[in-house]
């Protein structure tokens, strides 16, 4: 293994990675219709000669590279999925599919695996072992993990670590976050419709203002966080959308609500979701109307592995250099990568793409979010050189 230099290899591939990317970035498409993309990866791993499965949770795709040597199964994965968010940026390779676009960097993953794919099929006589390529449909809160599991995805062979990345756009280009534990919020999705009686806006007497409804069950689900769970933990409940009433003089009868609920260990969470309810309905109560509730799970906490953490912040280091490399990873945010997670011990880590000076700064699901291209050739480095310890030990 000492002897591949991964770094100068994934750089030369540079161009090669840009034009994947910027390809499916004018190509984007939703959870479980990656149907293109998934065509483009799976004839790329078939003209490299690895063992493909397609279909696998409606749209995703494994790709297998058996090494000259039996050993253990290292599995990378990689997701496809493209955000319903009309881009607003002015490039040569902006969207061409209206209101959909790659907001969150998923295109870029797809080129780096498609990258990996390409330089390890180069060494494959330096194997021990087996690298299963995993690229994963619908990471946008619709299961795609869960649907590849249920299908097999880990069996067949069973992976004995996994290891996946994200680009970064809250951290620097050339910059990795490899944290160990929690890394990544448990995440659910709450939703509201409150039931009252319509009326006339002169007359509030004769109604049960949704509304007015709806407004006192936002705040009080604020006292959730604030008032119930241990200030020790860390949790978040945001009501993101209401939608209520069609005319400035009547009185809604119903109005919608929606939102978010975050947190990093189990009884936190399941302290979340009955709150939740219980606040929503014994609000509406109090003030004469009905809550019905709809909630849900997105995903659960990302946990990393502290021994595999350990292997890829030395691997980093290596990449880009010791002070490049941080343990402090950690956001509210949340990733379906912890359902592999969950099963196949490994690690999930952040690589930072933001470039002020090139203006390649905007937040992840924001419609001018783009990345600084020269972070793909270092995740192709450091996930090819990470996949290779543990097949050549």
């Amino acid at each position: 293994m000492s002897s591949i230099n991964f770094k100068s290899e994934a750089l030369a591939m540079k161009d090669q990675l840009v034009v994947w990317r910027r390809d499916f970035h004018r190509h984007p498409e939703l959870g479980f219709h990656e149907v293109r993309t998934s065509g483009i990866v799976a004839k790329h791993l078939i003209h490299l000669g690895l063992e493909v499965q397609t279909g696998v949770g409606k749209t995703g795709v494994i790709g297998l590279l058996e090494g000259a040597k039996p050993g253990p199964v290292v599995m990378l994965r990689f997701d496809m999925d493209a955000l319903p968010i009309h881009e607003e940026n002015q490039t040569d390779y902006v969207s061409q599919t209206p209101g959909v676009m790659h907001a969150c960097g998923h295109d870029a993953h797809t080129a780096i695996g498609m990258g990996i794919a390409q330089l390890l099929a180069r060494h494959r006589d330096r194997i021990g072992g087996t690298v299963k390529l995993v690229f994963q449909p619908a990471e946008e809160g619709f299961g795609g993990a869960l649907a590849m599991i249920q299908d097999g995805v880990l069996e067949g062979p069973r992976p004995s670590v996994s290891i996946g990345l994200h680009v970064w756009n809250e951290a620097p280009i050339g910059q990795a976050l490899v944290g160990a534990g929690a890394v990544m919020a448990a995440a659910g999705i709450f939703k509201i419709v409150v039931r009252g009686k319509g009326g006339h806006g002169a007359q509030p007497h004769r109604a049960v203002d949704a509304v007015l409804v709806g407004s006192a069950i936002v705040n009080a689900l604020q006292t959730i966080v604030a008032r119930n769970v241990n200030p020790r933990r860390t949790a978040v409940v945001s009501a993101c959308t209401f939608h209520a009433g069609n005319a400035f003089n009547v009185i809604a009868e119903t109005a919608e609500l929606s939102g978010t609920f975050r947190s990093f260990d189990d009884e936190t969470h399941e302290l979340l979701t009955r709150r939740i309810r219980q606040v929503a309905e014994d609000t509406a109560a109090a003030l004469g109307a009905t809550a019905e509730m709809d909630i849900q799970p997105v995903a659960p906490a990302t946990i990393n592995d502290a021994g595999v953490a350990a292997v890829l912040r030395e691997i980093a280091a290596d990449v880009l250099g010791q002070a490049q490399v941080s343990a402090d990873q950690f956001t509210m945010g949340s990733e379906d990568m912890s359902e592999f997670l969950k099963r196949v011990p490994g690690c999930f880590f952040f690589l930072g793409s933001r470039n002020d000076a090139r203006g390649f700064n905007a937040p992840h699901h924001n419609p001018h979010f783009d990345i600084d291209e020269d972070v793909m050739p270092l995740g192709v480095a450091i996930l090819a050189q990470s996949a290779m310890r543990y097949l050549s030990n």
